[in-house]
């Protein structure tokens, strides 16, 4: 049974104007241009979206934007998550009022909950929505690992449906894989572990590099679902260096600067969050007119 939010989803930037503010327009366009270049779903106002500087009514009104974009098209995934149950609650059920597909939950971040501590914080988000729910486990971001026991507790419920996996820790996305129920379903958290994913029974990737390299993921992910491991092994070789650049620095620096690179400018960052450095920025440029992306 395939995912509901497909084997490629994009944790999508927000772009912002001028004066920092949310750009409504160039999110719509964005929601476009990445249903063009293969994404069958994208999460909205997550790390990449640099959600912690984003307000609950930019939040909201993104969510409605990206609805009314997507046009059925493609699923939207509202990034819902915070460190406290309560908010937690009460944004994933505006969220749900606006129309989107799915929501996304991070692990609760900087207060360190314990693993039951997790399981009750998503339990208690699980049951007041309707909305089928993607964990989102980073513990480099949060400081607190969801371990594989309480990710397999949580699969029970029957509208957590998914985790984004971005410990890096392949042992423990193996024990997930080989003991979730059927329905529900494990993608790459990390563009540049989306194959041992993969090959250890994942079903995609929550990408980056898909602002970019879309097509040539979606072609790499679904070579190595129909049996061809050599052409998407290739296709992971190919794309690796590309899958490195975009961490170089603090996601989604150097994502944005790339889509600038590309002539899809989406604005500064907020801070804290500052600007790629010239150097970096060269690096980058270097790298994507190697891909062909642009010409310098």
């Amino acid at each position: 049974m395939k995912s509901p939010f497909g084997s490629l989803v994009t944790a999508m930037i927000t772009p912002f104007d001028g004066n920092l503010k949310v750009d409504y327009d160039k999110v719509s366009s964005l929601i476009q241009y990445l249903f063009d270049h293969a994404s069958e779903a994208v999460v909205v106002s997550g790390t990449t979206g640099e959600s912690p500087s984003l307000t609950v009514e930019e939040k909201l009104r993104l969510f409605r934007t990206a609805v009314d974009a997507a046009a059925s098209k493609m699923k939207v995934v509202a990034g819902t998550g915070s460190n406290t149950t309560r908010e937690t609650i009460e944004l994933s059920r505006l969220a749900e009022e606006t129309g989107v597909d799915g929501l996304m939950l991070v692990t609760p971040y900087y207060n360190k909950p314990s693993q039951e501590g997790l399981y009750e914080h998503f339990k208690s988000v699980a049951e007041a929505v309707s909305l089928p729910i993607m964990l989102y486990n980073v513990p480099g971001r949060t400081g607190v690992n969801m371990s594989a026991d309480t990710c397999l507790r949580l699969a029970a419920i029957d509208n957590i449906v998914a985790v984004k996996e971005a410990s890096g820790n392949v042992e423990q996305i193996t024990q997930i894989c080989s003991n979730a129920p059927a329905g529900f379903y494990l993608y790459s958290g990390d563009d540049i572990m989306t194959m041992p994913v993969l090959s250890v029974g994942g079903v995609g990737v929550v990408s980056i590099a898909s602002h970019l390299a879309g097509k040539k993921i979606k072609e790499m992910i679904d070579a190595f679902l129909s049996g061809d491991v050599h052409k998407a092994v290739t296709i992971h070789q190919y794309l690796a260096p590309l899958f490195n650049a975009l961490f170089m620095t603090t996601n989604p620096i150097p994502v944005k600067e790339a889509m600038r690179l590309l002539g899809l400018d989406s604005g500064k960052l907020r801070l804290p969050l500052t600007p790629m450095p010239p150097e970096m920025s060269q690096k980058l440029a270097t790298l994507m007119e190697k891909y062909g992306y642009l010409k310098i």
